[in-house]
């Protein structure tokens, strides 16, 4: 069975699969945004002119879709996003998190493949099967991440490398993908992400069991990290999900259930690759990558060919937390950061040169 309009995972001819973004906004929604930048402003929140991070344009945009473009909502849960990063120092915790619990946590959520849809986004995969064997590490290695003592709601050691892997996203892998101008509609920033999860050979009591590890990723994405999920193809589904389909929907908020789209399994790989190219689609679901969860990711030709220093090979893939970091007059470097083995990391890795890759 599958959840989508036409069947084949694509929207309805007449609807913009891009409205609500930057470049295919309506009237209104730009009217929007310009109050929300003013508001922002105002509030010392929207600061693009200084050094420090401020959110863009493309973030105001996500936190407006995910409040129904009501600019006094949309305000205050970015408030309270950064009064909660903030007290939690988020940004210190992704520079200096252990580069090897990171890559533990990696390994119990959703894994970027180090691929991209035909629309830019990246592709992360999420094989629940994995769990059992992985959750005892990233159980041990989250035990030693304490909030600070100033944090008024401290997250605990689990969701705080969950926290990471979000700022991987939004620090390295957004940005990074969003800086590539090989994709269709170069004047819409990639903001959001495309997901496979694979729940093969998880029984009843497995479903019920993911209830708290699942609610937890789902309740601090929808309060911290509004839309940046795109869409969400669930497979290897059994033949008593529709049974348990009625938990699943409460775990999440309904803005997100309606991007989950169930596929029967002969609707997969020719479905998949409607919205991914093969060579960036796993094997497993009907692609040519030879790519598996767990694995590091693996930039994908575009990626080799504009971030130089960035390898298609997983092995050569550098591990731990990365960071996007724009240069003055245009480019950008890929600096890794967090510790390995307790010495902190600041180390560029790979180049973009976005004078090049125009050129090119």
């Amino acid at each position: 069975m599958t959840t989508e309009p036409n069947g084949n995972g694509a929207l309805p001819s007449d609807v913009d699969p891009l409205a609500g973004h930057i470049g295919h906004l309506s009237p209104e929604q730009e009217a929007k945004l310009t109050e929300l930048k003013a508001a922002c402003a105002r509030d010392g929140v929207y600061e693009p002119a200084t050094a420090r991070p401020t959110p863009n344009e493309a973030v105001l945009l996500r936190y407006l879709r995910a409040r129904k473009w009501s600019v006094p909502d949309a305000l205050q849960q970015l408030k309270d996003t950064e009064a909660w990063r903030e007290t939690n120092k988020l940004y210190e915790l992704y520079d200096t998190i252990d580069a090897d619990a990171f890559e533990d946590a990696r390994k119990v959520y959703h894994m970027w493949s180090g691929r991209r849809d035909l629309e830019g986004r990246p592709v992360y995969v999420y094989e629940i099967s994995h769990l059992k064997n992985n959750m005892a590490s990233f159980e041990r290695s989250s035990t030693s991440l304490q909030s600070p003592a100033t944090a008024a709601d401290p997250i605990p050691g689990k969701l705080r490398t969950l926290c990471a892997l979000y700022e991987h996203m939004t620090a390295f892998v957004l940005p990074m993908c969003d800086a590539l101008p090989d994709r269709p509609h170069p004047e819409t920033p990639i903001s959001t992400t495309t997901h496979i999860v694979d729940v093969s050979g998880l029984g009843l009591m497995g479903f019920w069991n993911l209830k708290a590890h699942m609610q937890a990723a789902s309740t601090l994405a929808s309060a911290h990290y509004p839309e940046t999920l795109e869409r969400l193809y669930m497979v290897g589904t059994p033949l008593f999900f529709p049974t348990v389909w009625g938990w699943i929907k409460r775990w999440f908020d309904p803005v997100t259930t309606a991007k989950i789209h169930i596929l029967a399994a002969a609707d997969v790989a020719p479905t998949l690759r409607l919205a991914i190219r093969p060579a960036d689609l796993p094997r497993k679901y009907g692609g040519e990558l030879e790519w598996e969860y767990g694995m590091p990711p693996s930039a994908d030709a575009g990626i080799v060919r504009a971030v130089v220093g960035l390898k298609a090979e997983p092995d050569a893939w550098v591990g731990g937390p990365l960071r996007w970091v724009p240069q003055p007059g245009g480019g950008a470097k890929v600096v890794a950061r967090g510790t390995v083995q307790g010495k902190q990391r600041d180390e560029v890795v790979a180049v973009f040169d976005s004078g090049e890759v125009k050129a090119a």
